[in-house]
């Protein structure tokens, strides 16, 4: 949500003279934008000042957001854990914070504390094709290449491990049923299912689909796990062995 203010975060000047405009995030250079890396490889690579300049998004005359920002974190020793204990007086103490963004940082703070009290959720149970589709699409159906992953089961059906078994698919990478079911063991599960996607969008399955089916439907068997399914998934929707009878 977007909270319009008259109030600026930075000391007010002479009403009657312009005031030079803000330099924000989106307004610098390519290669220095926190942005621009983001939207290319992901918030994981920006450093901590980096991830708050995306959040308070402009700084003040003469004081660009990512110094700001640098600043910020070079008056917390660089750790948040510092900066958490910060009173709000002692962050207006730094230049270039006003109210507005001080409220901004302790909000991100308030996010982290209940996201690092919250219990997490019990795991899925796994009692059709569709319980399986609704915990793997998330990973898998709108990827541009094929990824192959197991779905390992405990014996009530409910979901122990997600393991990522090839990536490219059959056609580009050797497929090895001895890591799933390795991993299965080490888990002591009772059950797995196999999925994998198509990024064409066609929910027709192959030949190696169906060869990949059988051989770990054998290795499952002889290790004594049940194999429950080997699902097609798109974003469209899915195709279960399961249901079509081919698993008999």
């Amino acid at each position: 949500m977007i909270i319009k203010t008259n109030n600026t975060d930075h000391e007010a000047g002479n009403a009657c003279e312009p005031r030079p405009a803000m330099p924000r995030v989106k307004d610098m250079s390519p290669d220095d934008t926190p942005r621009e890396r983001a939207e290319k490889y992901g918030c994981g690579v920006l450093s901590v000042p980096d991830l708050w300049a995306l959040v308070l998004r402009t700084g003040t005359v003469g004081n660009p957001i990512t110094e700001l920002c640098r600043e910020l974190m070079r008056a917390n020793d660089g750790r948040i854990t510092t900066l958490e204990r910060r009173t709000r007086q002692e962050l207006m103490a730094i230049k270039g914070l006003g109210p507005l963004k001080v409220i901004q940082i302790e909000a991100v703070l308030e996010l982290i504390r209940r996201y690092n009290s919250e219990s997490p959720a019990e795991n899925p149970f796994i009692r059709t094709s569709a319980d399986i589709y609704k915990v793997i699409s998330p990973r898998i159906a709108h990827l541009p290449h094929e990824e192959v992953w197991a779905i390992i089961l405990n014996q009530r059906n409910q979901v122990v491990k997600l393991y990522q078994a090839s990536k490219g698919g059959w056609a580009s990478s050797v497929f090895d049923v001895k890591p799933i079911i390795k991993e299965a063991m080490l888990e002591n599960a009772s059950a797995i299912a196999l999925c994998h996607n198509h990024p064409s969008g066609s929910l027709r399955p192959s030949p190696q689909d169906d060869n990949i089916t059988r051989i770990c439907l054998q290795a499952a068997t002889l290790m004594e796990i049940r194999f429950l399914d080997h699902l097609i998934v798109t974003r469209h929707g899915y195709y279960s062995y399961n249901d079509e009878g081919k698993l008999r």
